[in-house]
């Protein structure tokens, strides 16, 4: 077992990442999103930012794998993708819809409602379980939007997530840095997400126990939400207050023509559902791009 060291917080003081990293592949019943793979943690290691994060929700459930590997895959054809395992797709029939060049995005991520926290009830841990088996070497970034988020977080590790954030207005805020270090124990990182009408105050007091933040920028629920700029002072204000080992997430109503104010807010991982699946698998390339902004890279 080795020890993951890395970072520089803001003013110069220097700060250790301490997790365990596992270099063995899994055995018996270990958690597969600890050792799977040796998948790249994207959040505290990023190759590049921002990162661009497809949310499954909008994706063709009956194609789940297919459209997984395509809005992985390198643009270019033949090219190794950036964050992930999944290769550009063959050819193999004109009547295929991604048999096309893939999207370029970094990361996977995965929606869980319960019915309870929010009305809406999605996807249990066997869909992070295929879509692990379909894109082995993704990052896979599991938003817990359930009333009880340490009930949900070992099975959605053992079937193979590598990072899970719950909400600020899920636990009593002296129960927040307790759960965070169980998750983290659990071998992957941990966000913490806050809702639009939640204060910016709730999340505050808890930064430094998490690797992600996650502003929603809808209220939690469904996809094709339109998007609330009011959040963007919070996010302002949560930007200031982080190293750059942390990453600051955005979900709700993105794409291209509010991206530009969503990264000058201080967002570096930007979430999209609709505006990524809910166009044709040839057209994503450019919608990943557009969402990127105009950011130079890492």
């Amino acid at each position: 077992m080795g020890v993951a060291v890395a970072g520089v917080k803001k003013g110069g003081e220097c700060r250790a990442d301490t997790r365990p990293v596992r270099t063995e592949p899994p055995t018996g019943d270990a958690p597969v999103g600890r050792y799977y793979a040796l998948v790249r943690n994207l959040f505290t290691n990023p190759l590049r930012l921002p990162l661009i994060a497809p949310s499954i929700l909008s994706a063709d459930f009956a194609n789940m794998g297919a459209e997984c590997r395509q809005v992985l895959a390198s643009p270019r054809a033949g090219a190794q993708p950036v964050a992930s395992s999944a290769r550009v797709l063959a050819p193999d029939s004109r009547d295929n819809p991604w048999a096309c060049p893939g999207a370029g995005a970094d990361l996977l991520h995965v929606d869980v409602m319960d019915g309870h926290f929010v009305p809406n009830l999605t996807m249990g841990p066997d869909m992070v379980r295929g879509v692990r088996r379909a894109c082995p070497g993704a990052f896979i970034d599991v938003h817990l939007m359930v009333t009880d988020p340490w009930k949900h977080a070992q099975p959605f590790v053992s079937a193979g997530a590598d990072h899970l954030t719950f909400h600020v207005e899920a636990l009593p805020p002296g129960e927040i840095p307790g759960l965070a270090r169980k998750i983290r124990d659990l071998g992957v990182t941990v966000g913490l997400a806050i809702n639009p009408p939640t204060p910016v105050e709730a999340a505050m007091p808890h930064l430094e126990h998490f690797d992600l933040l996650l502003v929603m920028s809808v209220n939690p629920g469904y996809s094709g939400q339109a998007f609330i700029p009011e959040v963007l002072a919070k996010t302002r204000l949560i930007s200031e207050e982080l190293t750059p080992l942390q990453r600051l997430e955005m979900d709700g109503g993105l794409k291209p023509d509010n991206a530009e104010s969503v990264l000058e807010a201080g967002c570096d991982v930007l979430v999209a559902a609709s505006a990524v699946f809910g166009v044709p698998p040839a057209q994503r390339a450019d919608v990943v791009q557009a969402l990127r902004g105009t950011r130079k890279p890492l």
